[in-house]
């Protein structure tokens, strides 16, 4: 059986560490986000997801500038995005450092992006990151441009058209449990883990560890991601770990 993995992420505004509360993101949690990645390295993460959340889209070069900072101190697979909007972003993370890179608005915007970043980097390096909100009837929708704009499109339906464009891995964010302490949006990640054949990475609402096996024993989700928790706990992410594996969960173990 293939292992699940613990994933940490790290949210960075303006090369700041910030919080997301569905997707407001005004509490500094690091002035450094090398501080975030010297933590995890001794506390038993399998990988780690930077995502840029500036709202200001020059942001994209001082961002792989830290990249390119972090990598050489990050002793797991990284994974880089935000304003990521065409090749040349995305093989510009890659240069420096970062082992796959996410897109999200761009691929629903471009028709083409999540092909042709596959055809330069293969299906493995390309995460596609959706991010959904239920409308006013309960219907789980992607949302785009950092959660303002929810579209007209099921979660599900646009989940299974990336991954037939070509992409090798989701991140399914729900904007509805993001910072809200209740777990993830279950219901839509059994939905997804059902429809889809390539791996999908739980993220929103992780509060107890107990959150995180529910991602994996009810949402059947290959790795379960969370932000806020691992930064709020002392060796957090080793806890984490030992309790899922605890569980009898299928995860790597503990050095």
């Amino acid at each position: 059986m293939l292992k699940k993995r613990l994933i940490a992420v790290i949210l960075v505004r303006d090369g700041q560490v910030v919080q997301s509360v569905r997707f407001k993101h005004t509490n500094v949690i690091h002035s450094d986000p090398i501080h975030a990645i010297d933590a995890f390295n001794k506390w038993a993460i399998d990988e780690i997801v930077v995502l840029n959340v500036s709202p200001d889209p020059d942001s994209k070069s001082p961002f792989i500038e830290i990249v390119e900072h972090i990598s050489q101190a990050c002793f797991v697979p990284l994974t880089a995005g935000g304003w990521v909007t065409s090749v040349d972003d995305a093989m510009k993370l890659v240069a420096n450092g970062a082992d796959k890179i996410t897109v999200n608005t761009s691929a629903f915007t471009d028709s083409d992006l999540i092909e042709s970043i596959a055809r330069k980097l293969g299906s493995q390096c390309l995460v596609v990151s959706i991010d959904s909100k239920q409308d006013e009837e309960g219907h789980d929708r992607v949302a785009i441009n950092r959660g303002r704009e929810i579209t007209k499109i099921a979660t599900t339906e646009w989940a299974k058209t990336v991954e037939e464009r070509g992409a090798g891995e989701l991140f399914i964010n729900s904007i509805d449990h993001d910072g809200n302490r209740k777990g993830y949006n279950l219901e839509l990640l059994r939905q997804i883990s059902s429809s889809c054949s390539i791996p999908i990475i739980a993220m929103g609402g992780v509060f107890t560890w107990e959150h995180l096996a529910e991602g994996i024993s009810k949402a059947h989700v290959d790795a379960v991601a969370a932000a806020n928790i691992f930064h709020y706990t002392e060796h957090s992410t080793k806890k984490a770990k030992r309790f899922l594996l605890e569980q009898g969960l299928p995860l790597r173990k503990l050095a």
